[in-house]
Formats: C-alpha cells, structure tokens, sequence
C-alpha cells in the first residue's frame, strides 16, 4: 500500500484551483519544521500562514512532493519552500473554506499520518500573512472582521 501516492498535494492543488477560479485569496497555513525554508522572523508559535494568490507570489510551484515560489515579507523577496508533509490547511482567507489536513509532529515520519482532510472553516491572523496588499479584514464566516490580537494562526473545524 505504501505505493499508493498521498491524495494532500491533489487535495491542496484542487483547493487553490477553486480559490483562484472563485475570485478568492488562496492561504496556507504551514507547520515550520526541518526543510521548510520561510522567514523566520515572520514565524508565530512554530507556524505561518503564506498568501499563495498568484498576485503575491513569483515562480509558484505545488506539485507533489512541495510548494515553492517567491514572496515578499516586508518589502524584501524571499525564496519559499514548504514540503507537501508541513501544510495543516489550505483556505480561501474571504470565506474560511478550505481544507485542514494532520501535520506530523516532530519525529513522526511523514507517511505515517493518515491522509485526511480533518474540516473546513480555518481562520487565521492576518499578522503572519505573506504578500499582504490592502486587503480586507479577514472574517471567521459571519462577515464581521477577525479582531486583532496578533498570536498565532488557529484552525476551526466545522462539521
């Protein structure tokens, strides 16, 4: 069985697809461990959440095994990279929906997490968002704006 590829990358390429088709801004929320390359400084709680819309990032690459592309943080081009492996959600930042997916823990091999979209709904702080360019406050699914309180990024299961 372990021939059988993961369906997160197919799962994650879908969700920006519709995202993008929609009119909407495709987010990932990503767990930083080892092999992922983002600035640091932009890292809240061991996390970061990247807007991936193909206005805000260069070179964008997600196939199966990663995500890569370049984005600004700050004004200054960084070159991202994000395994498949370290991506907890994938959302479009309007309306909430998307996907969020287990993350393994450190030490825990990657393929021994169940491929499993654990809901829908994922909110996030617009703090840790990449190529953040005079967009609208972020809702959590009732059209009122998140309220600011920096922290980190969570996630809302809705069933």
């Amino acid at each position: 069985m372990s021939d059988i590829p993961s369906t997160k990358p197919y799962l994650v390429r879908a969700i920006y697809d519709w995202c993008v088709d929609a009119g909407f801004t495709p987010h990932l929320a990503v767990v930083v461990g080892e092999g992922v390359r983002v600035p640091r400084a932009f890292v809240r709680d061991g996390q970061i959440v990247l807007n991936i819309a193909p206005h805000a990032t260069n070179k964008f690459q997600l196939d199966n095994e990663a995500m890569s592309c370049q984005a600004r943080f700050g004004g200054v081009a960084h070159q991202l990279y994000v395994p498949i492996a370290n991506i907890s959600a994938i959302y479009a930042r309007e309306n909430g929906q998307g996907m969020a997916f287990d993350v393994p823990t450190d030490g825990e091999d990657p393929a021994s997490v169940q491929d499993s979209a654990i809901g829908e709904g994922v909110d996030a702080e617009p703090e840790t968002v990449a190529g953040k360019v005079d967009a609208p406050a972020p809702t959590d699914g009732d059209d009122e704006p998140t309220p600011p309180g920096g922290g980190r990024p969570h996630l809302r299961i809705v069933k």
